[in-house]
């Protein structure tokens, strides 16, 4: 069952393609995103997908955490901002970004175009993602470090959940 705020605001093509999902108040979704199962989204949550978000299952977001699929420049070698069509912003930075499977992100953190946050990977609060994350670690920071590893037992706690609860997910 999926439970998602009415508070939320949903633009474009959202896809919740999973179950057991949970969208928090006055969060907004733009662009193309895809969701899988098992989520969480803590409330004012923001996701500007127009190059494409896709959160697998798992995935944690902390609250007024933001994910940027395009950043504008702001050096005036381009016009900003979303009302400019992007064939006068030569200098913006856009790319997909993926959460992959088990990834959590700390309250206040962003999260910046082209980045893939490694299965398993943990993101501390307030930190800044400017590139990609490798499997099971710990990062924080501005920008975002490698602190430790992270540890794999809650991918047998995964095994027991789906045993318990008959959940096969949707492949």
């Amino acid at each position: 069952m999926n439970i998602i705020s009415d508070k939320a605001v949903f633009y474009e093509s959202i896809n919740i393609q999973g179950d057991n999902v949970r969208i928090d108040d006055f969060c907004i979704f733009t662009g193309n995103i895809q969701i899988g199962s098992n989520i969480h989204i803590g409330c004012y949550g923001f996701m500007s997908g127009k190059y494409g978000i896709v959160l697998e299952d798992f995935v944690q977001i902390a609250p007024r955490v933001s994910i940027f699929t395009a950043c504008d420049d702001f050096s005036g070698f381009s016009l900003v901002g979303p009302t400019i069509p992007d064939e006068f912003k030569p200098k913006l930075k856009t790319g997909r970004i993926i959460l992959k499977k088990h990834a959590l992100i700390g309250a206040h953190s962003i999260i910046m175009p082209g980045v893939t946050i490694g299965e398993g990977a943990s993101v501390g609060a307030l930190s800044l993602v400017n590139r990609s994350l490798e499997p099971w670690g710990v990062y924080a920071g501005i920008p975002a470090i490698r602190l430790m590893d992270r540890s794999k037992k809650m991918l047998e706690l995964e095994k027991e959940f789906r045993d318990k609860n008959g959940y096969n997910p949707k492949d």
